[in-house]
């Protein structure tokens, strides 16, 4: 791999505070010296960009491509830079025309978590050294991912404020303007408007891709991006979605739990001999249409169900979740997660995972109600902590002494007013072009596949252009890619739908 150093739009370290915010272009050697300042003071540059070259095989095809490491601004309404954001940027080197070429915008969530996770472990050209089944071994770093999309897609991945190497530079700005679920759409679609501009991407097909709270952002922005930055897409990919606003307190909340609970239970081969022998699909059809059809008016009906009905709807809960009936009904039917995730192998003396219940944690002591700790989290910043920063700083070359923040500081987090499944309902309403994937790990328990099915059925419920949304389960948890298996399938069924979402020249817009 080749590098270089190359800048367009280069301040030194103190040009937040410069109030003329004069944008220059400068010669390779003045940035070398505006970010050796920055290094010293531990500051990221406002703007800053190393370049490299490189190739990765993808089905068995050489795809050649240019990698940018840097940092863009964040400007006031006055035109100020108060913050600066790290992006990676991925170009297939070989394709000349980007009118044609798709562009991929890819975002994780948190809120306050870097744009790592499916950098180096999913959709980009390098992935983790883990296992087949996704769990650290040393030594640590990357390798070559063929199963990137950047076959079929230009990414760029990006670190909001305050994660990763994104800062707040300003230190009289509003944290409020950049912390809450509507001042985050709202600056992050202003900084890729002047992304796009950029780096000439106005014509291309664009795609948004987010990850857990990643898709309460990605579903905001594609109306913000279309209403207020004329930016229209042509499809949104949800990995592991968040419930985007949409209502479903009470009995629907709790009931929306079993499916996964049963899912998990299968895993650890706890659930009864007749459903453990049969195929996953199959059991968690049954325990699907158990949820919608039983569950759910059982649990509407409060502490006035039938004691006769009660202790029916215990029995089949308990046989779907692998637990006991007496479990079930000291949680008046609706055992909530936390305690599943202690429950379900208590008596093996270990804990599930709350992100990917495959994960085994072990606890101070048997008894309580959840775990001490979540063992599949503390199992991936093992192994993707030094990878990213390996990545970044050994192989991209990005030099800084800023810490890279896998979790950033970012609260208090305003959540209030988050409409973002409506969000998305309208921008796709409004433009036909527009396609949803949506992508879950059945042993998810923070984001639960089932949840997110039912919130993919009620971004729509007029039904009207239902046709235009698919959603894809995969045998693994939250992020689905670090099971090889998942990687190849679920990278699979992104290309499938860049494909698909892309329309053949000459084809319009319009119902």
């Amino acid at each position: 791999m080749a590098f270089c150093v190359a800048n367009a739009y280069a301040q030194d370290s103190n040009s937040a505070a410069n109030p003329a915010n004069a944008t220059t272009a400068v010669s390779a050697a003045s940035v070398d010296k505006s970010k050796a300042a920055a290094v010293n003071e531990r500051l990221l540059p406002a703007e800053s960009a190393v370049h490299s070259t490189g190739q990765v095989t993808i089905k068995g095809k050489l795809v050649p491509y240019k990698a940018t490491a840097g940092t863009q601004p964040v400007w006031d309404k006055d035109g100020k830079v108060i913050a600066s954001l790290f992006y990676t940027y991925y170009q297939r080197s070989d394709v000349t025309n980007k009118d044609k070429r798709p562009l991929v915008i890819s975002f994780n969530g948190g809120p306050g978590s870097a744009s790592v996770w499916m950098h180096v472990a999913y959709t980009g050209p390098k992935m983790l050294n883990i296992d087949d089944e996704g769990y650290p071994v040393q030594p640590y770093g990357v390798r070559d991912n063929p199963h990137s999309i950047l076959d079929v897609a230009d990414i760029v991945y990006i670190d909001p404020v305050n994660t990763g190497f994104s800062r707040i530079l300003d230190p009289k700005a509003d944290r409020s303007q950049f912390f809450g679920v509507n001042a985050d759409i709202a600056y992050l679609a202003e900084w890729l408007n002047t992304f796009v501009s950029r780096t000439s991407r106005w014509n291309s097909p664009k795609y948004l891709i987010g990850e857990s709270y990643g898709t309460t952002r990605v579903s905001g922005l594609a109306k913000e991006l279309q209403n207020n930055h004329w930016m229209y897409l042509n499809g949104v990919i949800l990995v592991s979605p968040t419930g985007l606003g949409i209502k479903r307190d009470g009995p629907v909340k709790d009931a929306l739990n079993l499916p996964y609970y049963t899912a998990t239970a299968w895993h650890h081969k706890v659930l009864p001999a007749d459903l453990q022998k049969r195929d996953l699909n199959e059991v968690l059809a049954e325990s699907e249409n158990f949820t919608l059809n039983e569950f759910i008016p059982a649990l509407s009906k409060g502490g006035f169900i039938d004691p006769v009905q009660r202790q029916h709807i215990a029995a089949k809960v308990a046989r779907y979740a692998g637990v006991s009936e007496t479990a079930i009904m000291q949680h008046n039917l609706a055992m909530p997660p936390a305690y599943f995730w202690k429950e379900l192998l208590r008596t093996r003396g270990q804990t599930i995972g709350r992100l990917d219940s495959r994960y085994l944690g072990i606890d101070r002591i048997e008894a309580g109600s959840g775990p001490d700790y979540n063992a599949e989290l503390t199992s991936w910043l093992h192994s993707f902590t030094p990878a990213i920063n390996h990545y970044l700083r050994d192989v991209l070359k990005y030099k800084t002494d800023v810490k890279y923040n896998m979790f950033g500081p970012v609260r208090p987090w305003d959540n209030s007013n988050d409409n973002t499944g409506e969000d998305l309902r309208l921008a796709m309403a409004e433009n036909p072009y527009m396609r949803l994937l949506v992508q879950s790990g059945y042993y998810d328990g923070a984001t639960n596949y089932f949840d997110a099915k039912y919130t993919m059925w009620q971004i729509d419920p007029s039904g009207k252009m239902k046709d235009r949304m698919e959603f894809k389960g995969y045998r693994s948890g939250h992020m689905m890619y670090l099971r090889s298996e998942d990687l190849v399938t679920s990278n699979e069924h992104i290309r499938e739908f860049i494909k698909k979402a892309t329309p053949a020249p000459g084809q319009a817009a319009k119902y």
